[in-house]
């Protein structure tokens, strides 16, 4: 079993984006990460996954998207992270 393809979406300086990314560094969880800081592709590919989104990070965990830093953050705190990264 493979784990699943994790990405996330940044901008240049942003300590939410800092924090999602320590705590996948932390679990050792692998991810793609698109900085969007210039807008271009990514950025449009970003709005495409999650048309309601207007900050960053944009995190997703396969074929579930999981929000921000703050919803990273709280599927950790509710012991769920684990089993995401895993399935």
């Amino acid at each position: 079993m493979t784990a699943p393809v994790i990405d996330i979406y940044t901008k240049f300086g942003c300590p939410f984006c800092v924090r999602a990314k320590y705590l996948f560094d932390k679990k050792g969880a692998a991810y793609n990460e698109y900085d969007i800081t210039m807008g271009g592709a990514k950025r449009d590919e970003m709005l495409s996954r999650a048309p309601q989104a207007r900050t960053v990070p944009q995190i997703f965990i396969g074929d579930t998207y999981v929000g921000g830093s703050d919803d990273l953050a709280a599927l950790e705190a509710k012991g769920e992270l684990d089993a995401l990264l895993a399935a």
